[in-house]
């Protein structure tokens, strides 16, 4: 079978049903298979970014059984499996085994829905991965202490930016549950204040506030003017250059946009992100003494080897080690 690379989405051959793609194999199945596919991705999975993803991953997939001429019924093991060897010479391992994990999902539920008798991905096995430590590139301890000391506290702009990085590095947030917070999602129990965060798969995760991060998101609702205002975004997008804060959630595009300018302005060397301050927060907790278990509770993570990840006390350790080689 002579080995082709797979056309990129928009280059993929595919009728519309209603708002969703679906590839032309699947369509030519009937009408009964082109709604299965599309339900898949919209009352299956729930998650956007997992449907996204998921959705690419099986458009790639189908453009290739159509390249070499494969029906929907025609996809046995092998060709399932020559796909993903074909792939795995251009992709990483984690994300060949997601491919492999949407295009498995996809044939289940086109099983369960008797569009095809049989799942053919469900014998193939991806390629091996094991992973220590995440890839998320972290900033050391001086660069986060002089990227939030950059910011300026006498404008409204500089207080939002400041208290976006400040949730995210003392709450361990990720960035989407970071922007889904509204007003009503900071009040107090007692004598402290508390976070509501909005996570994936609808759960929200409750947690008291760092003294610090009181302190940020206190100067920034006072200058917005936005106590009041319970059901609104908390971190607000700004009207153009008028400094003037939109009724508007901000984004994770936008948070990313944010936390770039910022770390440019500071002269930070590292490459950051939005996920940077979760794995800076949560080994600088651990540097701190504080405990595993605890950290992965702070974090919402439901195994403790996915907390373990974001853990990065052991490069420090290799560092010094590495120094000690001397002519």
């Amino acid at each position: 079978m002579k080995m082709l690379t797979p056309l990129p989405p928009s280059a993929l051959p595919v009728v519309r049903l209603g708002d969703m793609v679906v590839p032309t194999p699947i369509m030519a199945e009937g009408e009964r298979a082109a709604t299965r596919y599309v339900e898949f991705f919209t009352a299956h999975i729930r998650n956007r970014n997992t449907r996204a993803a998921y959705a690419r991953a099986s458009s790639a997939f189908f453009a290739w059984c159509e390249q070499h001429g494969l029906t929907l019924p025609a996809v046995q093991p092998v060709h399932v499996a020559t796909y993903i060897e074909q792939i795995g010479r251009e992709l990483s391992a984690p994300t060949v085994k997601q491919q492999l994990a949407a295009i498995r999902m996809l044939f289940d539920w086109l099983v369960v829905g008797q569009v095809v008798p049989h799942n053919p991905a469900s014998a193939v096995r991806g390629p091996k991965h094991s992973a220590t430590t995440g890839k998320t590139h972290m900033p050391t301890r001086d660069e986060a202490k002089a990227l939030l000391t950059s910011i300026e506290t006498d404008s409204l702009i500089g207080l939002r930016d400041r208290a976006v990085i400040g949730a995210l590095f003392y709450t361990f947030a990720r960035v989407s549950a970071a922007t889904a917070m509204r007003v009503e999602d900071y009040y107090p129990i007692g004598r402290r204040m508390w976070l509501r965060l909005h996570e994936k798969g609808g759960k929200r995760h409750e947690m008291p506030v760092h003294h610090s991060l009181q302190e940020y998101l206190d100067a920034y609702i006072a200058a917005a003017g936005i106590e009041t205002d319970k059901r609104s975004p908390l971190f607000r997008t700004v009207e153009g250059r008028s400094g003037r804060l939109t009724g508007e959630a901000m984004t994770q595009p936008d948070v990313f946009r944010m936390i770039q300018r910022r770390a440019k302005a500071a002269g930070v060397a590292t490459k950051v992100g939005c996920h940077s301050w979760r794995a800076r927060g949560i080994t600088a907790y651990l540097e701190n003494g504080g405990l595993l278990e605890h950290a992965q509770q702070m974090a919402g993570h439901a195994s403790a080897r996915t907390t373990k990840l974001y853990d990065r006390r052991g490069e420090q350790v290799s560092l010094d080690e590495v120094e000690r080689i001397v002519l």
